[in-house]
């Protein structure tokens, strides 16, 4: 027996025709060429705009970047009642043909050739959208973001600002992790960190000697064109993402510290590099050697410590040990921390300070001299950086609710206690003290509950007497209590 439906497919694909056409033919009963043409679909309505599609025009003509939807509203109110809001539709699609056919020409982008181990791009971008915290704190921050243009492969620092300490650590911490050097380096005009230098000279010098120390060409986008960087920037959109998404699965935007943090980016990095191995492998094999060691990143500055115990340095100020009053000193900035160095000493560190005009001032530095005048603490300048937390504060004004002008001599006392026995522990014991009431506050009752073991705290204990009548209502009898 024949297999008609079988005789049917096989017809149908040596004709380089469907199975379904073919069926829908059998079904007619006619040849393709004896069906009439397909009639075209016209208007059957006439156009609602056509009578005001001239004034549209010109709106559109006038500001290009008007919306449909913002143009259809604004019909609405000048004609009330005129058009229906299922008319938007129509408009639109009259809009996008006038576009298409009678609008501005729209901005061309041209492909590139990117030839492996040529060019690496890098930016700035701001991380702040995201909304990640650090033990509950905002954590605003931006990523120095490094990109190989021919395979994509990236890496990322964070950082504070857009410095050239920022800059030159971001780039060695990239070439280092990579463990090659391309061609080429691609950056924006970094108008930002040439602003961050007192000297627009000195950056163009700094940068100039990063390059050549790695053996760099360099390469700037013209100003205003930031679609010249368009490979890293494009890179920013898919990594912010990447990081959106993986945050989702982690189910937190917290993090305990920096440090786990910038652990949770090395290893979305790694398995966002992990696809790009074949065209990385390419790369790799053209790309130069890496210098012997890395080039120090760091700016320094020489600067004399003024009489307040304090150095000016970056435009900002810091407090360092009074024992260096009158001493030239020599300040290393680094990405997120200052070190203080004296001879071939480092005498200080302290974090680094965010932006321009502010100041640091440690206690510590200067405590032993505040003992000393006392009357100087309430009208100095940096007071409320002698607050090292909210306890100390709270400790001092309820001394000063007390004793009045008389609460600086003795806060310093509790705060000289801080530097000599440890912030942690004073504030431990301030915060009992405040539970008991501010009769209890003083730099001796300080003193005298650090000098207790560790972990015992002494509390009176009252114990009402026992009437031992109520013990005998409880024997039944004298032979239960015999």
């Amino acid at each position: 027996m024949v297999n008609t439906e079988t005789n049917r497919d096989v017809a149908a694909m040596k004709a380089g025709m469907d199975r379904k056409t073919a069926r829908k033919y059998l079904r007619l009963g006619r040849l393709p060429s004896e069906l009439a043409a397909a009639q075209v679909r016209w208007r059957t309505r006439p156009d609602p705009f056509e009578q005001i599609w001239e004034e549209i025009r010109q709106m559109l003509d006038s500001s290009p970047g008007l919306e449909a939807k913002t143009v259809f509203e604004h019909l609405q109110r000048v004609y009330p009642g005129r058009f229906a809001d299922g008319q938007l539709r129509t408009l639109q699609r009259r809009v996008k043909r006038w576009r298409a056919t009678e609008g501005p020409s729209k901005e061309v982008y041209f492909p590139q050739q990117h030839v492996p181990g040529r060019l690496g791009a890098s930016d700035f971008t701001h991380m702040s959208a995201l909304g990640i915290t650090v033990q509950g704190q905002s954590f605003p921050h931006l990523i120095y973001h490094f990109v190989l243009t021919y395979s994509n492969w990236e890496a990322g620092t964070v950082c504070y600002s857009e410095s050239f300490e920022s800059l030159c650590a971001g780039l060695q911490n990239a070439l280092w992790k990579l463990g090659k050097v391309p061609q080429r380096h691609r950056t924006d005009r970094l108008s930002t960190a040439v602003n961050n230098l007192s000297e627009g000279a000195e950056f163009t010098a700094r940068y100039a000697g990063l390059l050549r120390y790695y053996g760099l060409e360099g390469e700037r986008i013209q100003a205003g064109q930031g679609h010249e960087n368009g490979d890293v920037e494009q890179r920013h959109h898919r990594f912010k993402q990447a990081v959106s998404q993986e945050l989702l699965l982690r189910g937190s935007r917290d993090f305990a510290s920096v440090g786990d943090y910038q652990e949770f980016l090395e290893g979305l990095f790694t398995r966002l590099n992990a696809g790009r191995k074949p065209r990385l492998a390419e790369e790799m094999a053209v790309m130069k050697e890496l210098p012997s060691r890395r080039m120090e990143s760091y700016k320094r500055e020489r600067v004399k410590v003024d009489s307040g115990s304090l150095m000016h340095t970056d435009r900002n100020v810091y407090s360092v040990p009074s024992r260096l009053i009158g001493e030239v000193v020599e300040a290393r900035l680094y990405l997120d921390q200052v070190e203080v160095w004296y001879g071939q000493s480092k005498v200080a560190e302290m974090p680094r300070l965010r932006g321009r005009q502010k100041h640091r001032v440690d206690y510590r530095h200067i405590i032993d001299w505040l003992v000393r005048k006392p009357g100087a603490f309430e009208h100095y300048c940096y007071r409320d950086e002698l607050f090292p937390t909210s306890r100390f504060r709270m400790a001092y004004d309820a001394l000063e609710a007390r004793l009045g002008r008389a609460a600086s001599r003795e806060y310093l006392g509790i705060l000289e206690l801080a530097a000599k026995e440890g912030e942690a522990k004073v504030e431990t014991v301030l915060d009992s003290l405040l539970n008991l009431g501010e009769e209890e506050m003083s730099a001796k009752a300080v003193e005298a509950r650090l000098a207790q073991p560790a972990g015992l705290i002494f509390r009176e204990v009252q114990v009402a007497p026992v009437n031992l009548q109520e013990f005998d209502q409880l024997c039944v009898g004298a032979e239960v209590c015999a």
